[in-house]
């Protein structure tokens, strides 16, 4: 997963910078993805964290662990058994999923094209011929066969999502929000790389004002609603926050909760967008608290805009030499 990994700063052959443009503009991304994906299978064969169904009435949201640390998802409509898969780059593991809830796959959403995020589509749209696959068409999906533009809806049986356009971890990184009155639950969404539980993804294809323009996309919506991420990196993000915004006290007790949940190997998500406000210095350019802590304040006639994309790229300068992900 490249979503958050750490810089070290290199310049030498395997600088990051290199390695990424190997990654998404190479055959050797694919054949990467692979040999995780073999190398996951056989360390978990039963996924990498337990994970529970949230049902609510005619929706079940389900999250399926694939590779080492990434969530796909399915999302049921339990009246006609279609489901929709988020992120599936496990075939086997999202085809498994399917099977035990009895369910079809009708539509795959894509958040973008790295390979831990779209690499089981081709195998998944093999299977499910009518299958649609969803994302933007700046990114290179895999099998993509409905390109959206921002703010377009996707109907599957009663399920109703909205597509958000959200670049900066990739040129056309999207986000899905399933409406709630599809059952009778909160909001749900499925950020992929773009946010997590206390973090965000790097800044590959995208600059601090674009990613800042992509998390207050996120910031806008209710604070009810779900957040179902990519990737389990609750732990390490948290144990981040606490160095950049260490008096947090919100932040403190969802850490302890968090070390509880990986202690028993349990799925963290989801959180809610009202908690992430709260600890998650990614959506906190704004406080004066993090500002703070940062030793950061704006120059004498610095647009407030300009000002909170500096916080956000310190933050994630920090992040990205951090000794964690």
């Amino acid at each position: 997963a490249l979503s958050n990994h750490t810089s070290s700063g290199s310049q030498g052959p395997w600088a990051p910078e290199k390695w990424y443009s190997l990654y998404t503009r190479t055959r050797l991304g694919y054949l990467f993805y692979k040999r995780q994906l073999k190398k996951a299978r056989e360390r978990y064969p039963h996924g990498h964290s337990y994970t529970q169904a949230i049902v609510f009435s005619g929706v079940k949201v389900v999250p399926v662990p694939v590779l080492s640390d990434n969530y796909s998802y399915l999302i049921i409509d339990t009246a006609s058994n279609l489901a929709v898969a988020v992120d599936p780059s496990d075939p086997i593991a999202v085809q498994t999923y399917l099977e035990r809830e009895g369910a079809t796959l009708e539509a795959i959403l894509c958040t973008h094209k790295h390979w831990d995020h779209s690499g089981g589509n081709k195998a998944l749209k093999r299977q499910y011929k009518s299958c649609r696959v969803y994302g933007s068409s700046t990114d290179d999906i895999p099998e993509l066969t409905h390109p959206l533009k921002d703010r377009e809806q996707v109907t599957v049986g009663r399920l109703q999502f909205q597509a958000f356009f959200t670049p900066g971890h990739t040129v056309g990184h999207m986000i899905y929000l399933l409406d709630g009155k599809s059952g009778d639950g909160p909001d749900c969404l499925f950020s992929g790389d773009l946010l997590f539980l206390a973090g965000c993804g790097r800044m590959f294809e995208g600059s601090p004002k674009t990613m800042l323009e992509s998390l207050d996309t996120v910031a806008s919506l209710s604070d009810s609603a779900l957040l179902w991420p990519g990737h389990e990196y609750a732990a390490d993000n948290l144990t981040f926050a606490a160095v950049v915004e260490p008096d947090n006290t919100v932040r403190d007790r969802k850490f302890q909760w968090v070390l509880q949940h990986r202690l028993e190997k349990k799925c963290t998500c989801p959180s809610t967008l009202g908690e992430e406000k709260e600890y998650n210095p990614f959506l906190r350019t704004h406080c004066p608290d993090l500002h703070l802590a940062l030793d950061l304040q704006p120059g004498p006639n610095e647009e407030w805009g300009h000002f909170r994309a500096r916080i956000l790229e310190e933050v994630r300068r920090r992040k990205d030499l951090f000794k964690g992900r």
